[in-house]
């Protein structure tokens, strides 16, 4: 998935300490994704008070919409994406040679280290898609290496009286996603039935945040519906869910990322010089030497924006305030 704006707006923030359970809700912001696609998305990571959870550094989600989603050929680097789908099929390719087609349920996972590009679109006619579109920072080491894709379609499931988990990503209560990831993680598509309440377990060590996708719940005693991201910190060995209707939600979770971190568009770096190089390596016609090729559109791509008139700043965690 590609960052479609024209004019990306540099985060230049600091990744904030972390500082025990919270629960704060951070709105999301529409983002219109224009061209052929002509999508709104609905975007809650990074903003400027909630960069990352975790690693998790990028959260989209889209629809219920009917549209024809066409995302061209463009690059990304630094970063894992993850696609999830709710409702509709998108035909993924990439330059590693990877094509395959993801179905609710099905986890598509693209590892573009130091480059990869690929493309994205909905099969069938102005279909009803509903999915989510999250990245997760690579680590050092990770970051500059080799590409690579897996679908996993056999993804466990946690469950308990009312309350049902798939994990995608990472683990829940022992309960581990095959899906190769490279930093501690927890992704996983909740539903909660109409009338249940439970408590979730949760490691302690992270980080953690609740997206709902559609209903309205109770998150540890506080009302939460499809308005934005609520984070809730770390320090928490379980989280209390309760919905009187139902609710279907994503919950994020993650070991606070500790590297410095630039995003601009489609590329995460160290500094400002990686996302220049990345840039200009995208606008090259030597371009698949880093990007590779995806085959079936041609010479079509999405090109890349220019640069910011300002040096871009890498984010860091700032140590906890000493007490007053």
């Amino acid at each position: 998935m590609t960052n479609l704006e024209v004019r990306p707006v540099p985060e230049l923030c600091d990744l904030a300490p972390t500082r025990g359970p919270v629960v704060e809700l951070h709105a999301s912001r529409d983002v219109p994704l224009g061209g052929v696609r002509a999508m709104q998305v609905r975007r809650t990571l990074p903003q400027r008070g909630l960069p990352l959870v975790g690693a998790w550094c990028f959260l989209d989600e889209f629809g219920p919409q009917n549209v024809d989603m066409r995302v061209l050929p463009h690059p990304h680097t630094g970063l894992q994406t993850v696609t999830w789908p709710v409702a509709g099929e998108i035909l993924h390719r990439d330059s590693v040679g990877s094509e395959a087609v993801v179905r609710p349920g099905q986890l598509n996972l693209m590892t573009a280290g130091h480059g990869v590009s690929h493309s994205e679109f909905s099969l069938g006619s102005a279909p009803l898609l509903h999915a989510a579109q999250l990245w997760i920072a690579l680590p050092d080491g990770v970051a500059q290496g080799a590409a690579g894709f897996e679908q996993v379609g056999d993804l466990p499931q946690w469950s308990t009286t009312g309350v049902r988990a798939t994990v995608f990503v990472g683990q829940l209560d022992g309960h581990a996603s095959p899906a190769r990831v490279h930093t501690p993680l927890l992704g996983a598509e909740v539903t909660v039935d109409a009338g249940a309440a439970a408590e979730v377990p949760l490691v302690p060590g992270f980080e953690h945040a609740v997206l709902v996708l559609d209903g309205a719940l109770d998150v540890a005693g506080t009302a939460h519906a499809p308005s934005g991201l609520l984070y809730l910190g770390d320090g928490r060995s379980s989280v209390h869910l309760r919905s009187r209707e139902g609710a279907r939600l994503l919950l994020l979770g993650g070991a606070p990322f500790e590297h410095d971190l630039v995003m601009w568009w489609n590329f995460v770096g160290r500094d400002h010089a990686d996302i220049a190089q990345a840039r200009a390596d995208w606008e090259s016609p030597e371009r698949a030497d880093r990007f590779g090729v995806v085959h079936g559109h041609g010479d079509l791509r999405i090109p890349a924006p220019e640069l910011p008139n300002i040096r871009l700043q890498p984010r860091r965690r700032r140590p906890p305030e000493e007490p007053g």
